[in-house]
């Protein structure tokens, strides 16, 4: 059985919809044309019979003058002349001041409706809107003024709404991609392992160290998605003093293991640089930047780390050797799932995420980001962090 639709339309729910702006405006302007009318009627009727009273010569008295049909006695003519000019008036007016309302009325309505016209337009737009039609705008041409801005600010609220529709089409699809292939990997290697009927000791431990390798690999992804998505929703942050120096010297010890099975020289200046954040989440700054210098790096490279106060805030500079970046390319680096050149990639791993959760921590802080092609090779990240944690969103 089909539930009761409420009153009200597409309205709110139990309230009926009211009369629309155009004839509620048409109804104001009548009004006050009427208004008007009327007292522009009396004041001519008032001023028309003075004038006409103080305009009539003196007659003799004792004797009678015609006015209008009317014999009326020398001294009362001024008296009557006013009475008949204000009479003249009233009747002339009483017939100019409904036709005066009903153009009024016609003038209002037909003027409301041109200048509400674009306003229907974006009422139209936004409800053919859904998430397969954003591309639809309102693209007002002969509008001025406050409506032209209306639509204007319409279309660039289009335009933001479809830049994040696309963004979150492309982040599904590439995450979606990314869990694909460690899952492809278990599920080929367990079919092909069941196959052979004489697989061996050898064999299992073979099958058994891909499968370590693509969850581990397929956990590592996870954890950043999640990461990435707490940090873009973040409404709060937990600010407390923080030392971007001794975050980044967490960092540095965390990865110089693998910086030295790679050959990797690390240089290391860190001052001081208080700050304000979610110490977890700069934390997982610092450690992502130095996670991809050592990653990306090539055999024998180098690494180098900064960390200073800066004017409001502090500073953390992560460089590293690598192959060449071109510079018109580093922005793409910070999107979600993009890892560079393939020859600087190939081998390295990782999801993806890593400078898209760095830019996402630092924009929730406040702060600023920046990447740049280091000549001859690498990649130069330089993160700023206020003292004061300000709303990023």
């Amino acid at each position: 059985m089909a539930a009761a639709r409420p009153p009200g339309g597409r309205g709110t729910p139990g309230r009926r919809p009211g009369p629309g702006l155009r004839p509620r405006l048409t109804v104001l302007a009548t009004v006050l044309v009427a208004l008007v009318s009327a007292l522009l009627l009396w004041l001519g009727w008032w001023l028309v019979g003075g004038v006409a009273q103080s305009s009539v010569p003196a007659f003799p008295e004792g004797g009678t003058v015609r006015v209008d049909g009317v014999e009326v006695p020398a001294e009362q003519v001024g008296q009557a002349v006013g009475a008949a000019a204000r009479a003249e008036v009233l009747r002339a007016g009483l017939i100019a001041f409904p036709l005066v309302v009903v153009a009024a009325a016609v003038v209002s309505w037909v003027l409301v409706g041109r200048v509400l016209a674009p306003l229907h337009a974006v009422t139209a737009t936004a409800r053919r809107l859904s998430a397969e039609s954003l591309d639809e705008r309102i693209a007002l041409r002969d509008a001025r003024g406050e409506v032209a801005e209306l639509a204007a600010v319409f279309d660039a609220m289009l335009d933001r709404l479809q830049a994040a529709f696309d963004a979150q089409r492309r982040f599904v699809a590439n995450a979606s991609h990314e869990l694909r292939t460690p899952l492809a990997v278990l599920r080929t290697e367990v079919d092909v392992t069941l196959a052979d009927p004489d697989a061996d000791l050898d064999e299992l431990r073979r099958m058994a160290e891909v499968v370590r390798d693509a969850t581990r690999r397929a956990d590592e992804l996870v954890g950043a998605l999640l990461l990435l998505a707490r940090t873009q929703a973040v409404g709060h942050l937990d600010a407390r003093p923080v030392d971007l120096a001794e975050l980044a010297a967490s960092s540095v010890a965390a990865v110089s293991g693998a910086a030295a099975a790679r050959g990797l020289r690390m240089s290391v200046s860190a001052a001081p640089a208080p700050a304000a954040g979610d110490p977890v989440l700069l934390g997982r700054v610092a450690g992502n930047l130095l996670e991809n210098a050592v990653r990306h790096n090539v055999p024998g490279g180098w690494v180098e780390v900064c960390t200073g106060p800066v004017a409001g805030g502090a500073e953390l500079r992560v460089a590293s050797g690598g192959d060449v970046i071109a510079p018109e390319r580093v922005a793409e680096l910070f999107e979600p799932f993009r890892r560079g050149p393939r020859d600087r990639t190939g081998d390295a791993g990782g999801a993806g995420l890593g400078l898209s959760i760095v830019r996402a921590v630092v924009l929730a802080h406040g702060g600023s980001v920046r990447g740049d092609a280091v000549p001859g090779g690498g990649l130069a990240v330089t993160v700023r962090i206020p003292h004061t944690p300000e709303d990023g969103h």
